[in-house]
């Protein structure tokens, strides 16, 4: 246990030099964290070992933080700033992620059509594809101090993507288990995995808002804010380890509506107080969920990389940028989100990587060989993706026009790390 700690918090001190390195390079700091999660994890140089990896410890730390990060994401959604764009985000939001979906299960469709492979497969990979990983493009909007209608469309999405993404996954694996196994996804999980964080976060953030409005302390507050966060993580992983029969609870969403109820309900300049000690913190956060993304990767998957591998990039990509587009067009956003947003949108792993591992667990008995096809694309494409998506989304917010616009005044969230 204690050998684990220290494993832990030096890699965490090697992956902040590595993101350090990356800046002085010219480099997104992200970067530095993500290879650092590869070179220290079980692939490379073992600092963080399978073992350390798997362990329930590290588990919960891990899905605390994801509550942790849903901060940053509810301290944004303020309903008097959202009203005008809400519905706006939402066309944008269901236009990228159906767009990814149909796109991607299309084109592998066809190719398995003809090279006599089960063509369920391919809704498989278009169920995966849609997760969207925030973590790389939000530590960019954080590091880059980046403002303007493409980030404000990006933070709200970024955690609606991944529930959208979730619910259709399990609309897809209802249909795969029927056809491998004779089995179902029960009716009622789709429901949940929306419903139960936002009720979770509802119930932890209320009371906390109360309690934030007798405080005078700034100090005191985030503290507070923060006990929050870890109580609103523990019950989502208590409801996810217990009341769903499988273990796809959105965390950020949980820790989204949590700090979006008592950012609602508290003065907006108690809020900013609050939160200028909340960013050091959420910074921590940062980069620890992003050399998670990285640790469990493994680098020779890209001298492996084949066929399959570049067509579920490119494809995923034309559907990300395609449909935020689409959907830009049609809620008549600003021209730089119907340009730009896609670009931001293709970080992938994290979300994808446990949606695999499920999809992988359903294929079983005359189709458990396809697992191996399912499994060898999306980690090789998550470890390729996840490289490139990181300069491609720095360069989209440059494009946009949106690098250092969050003043120094700002004091929210968004404006450092």
């Amino acid at each position: 246990m204690l050998e684990g700690i220290i494993r832990l918090l030096l890699a965490i001190a090697l992956a902040l030099r590595a993101g350090k390195l990356a800046s002085m390079l010219k480099m997104p700091s992200v970067l530095g964290f993500l290879i650092a999660g590869m070179a220290l994890g079980p692939h490379a140089f073992g600092l963080l070992s399978q073992e350390i990896l798997d362990a329930p410890v590290y588990h919960t730390l891990i899905s605390i933080l994801e509550c942790g990060m849903g901060l940053m994401l509810g301290t944004e959604m303020i309903w008097r700033r959202m009203r005008s764009y809400g519905k706006q985000i939402m066309v944008i939001t269901l236009a990228q992620s159906l767009a990814t979906f149909f796109v991607v299960s299309l084109v592998f469709s066809l190719i398995f059509y003809f090279l006599d492979i089960p063509i369920f497969l391919g809704l498989i990979f278009g169920g995966i594809a849609l997760a969207t990983a925030p973590a790389p493009a939000l530590s960019i909007v954080s590091e880059y101090k980046t403002d303007g209608p493409v980030t404000k469309t990006l933070i709200p999405l970024a955690v609606m993507d991944d529930v959208i993404a979730i619910c259709v996954f399990l609309s897809v694996m209802g249909l795969v288990l029927h056809q491998t196994a004779g089995g179902s996804v029960p009716s009622y999980l789709v429901l949940l995995v929306v419903a139960l964080p936002i009720v979770i976060g509802f119930l932890v953030g209320w009371p906390t808002a109360k309690i934030l409005q007798k405080i005078a302390s700034a100090k005191v507050r985030a503290g507070i804010v923060f006990a929050g966060a870890v109580v609103t993580g523990v019950v989502t992983l208590l409801a996810n380890t217990y009341l769903m029969p499988l273990p796809v609870l959105n965390f950020m969403l949980s820790g989204m509506v949590y700090s979006a109820v008592f950012s609602n309900l508290v003065e907006e300049t108690l809020l900013e107080e609050t939160m200028q000690y909340c960013t050091p913190v959420i910074g921590a956060c940062f980069t620890l969920m992003i050399m998670n993304l990285g640790a469990p990767l493994d680098y020779h998957l890209i001298l492996g990389a084949g066929v399959f591998t570049a067509v579920y990039i490119l494809s995923r990509a034309a559907g990300k940028m395609g449909g935020a587009a689409l959907g830009a067009q049609l809620s008549h956003a600003a021209p730089t989100v119907k340009k730009y947003l896609g670009m931001t949108l293709l970080p992938h792993s994290g979300v994808s990587l446990v949606l695999t591992g499920i999809a992988i667990s359903s294929l079983t008995g005359d189709y458990s060989q396809y697992g191996d096809i399912v499994r060898g694309t999306i980690a090789a494409a998550a470890v390729i993706n996840e490289i490139i998506a990181v300069f491609v989304a720095r360069r989209g917010f440059k494009l946009a026009g949106e690098m250092g616009k969050a003043g120094s005044q700002n004091t929210n969230c968004t404006s450092s790390i």
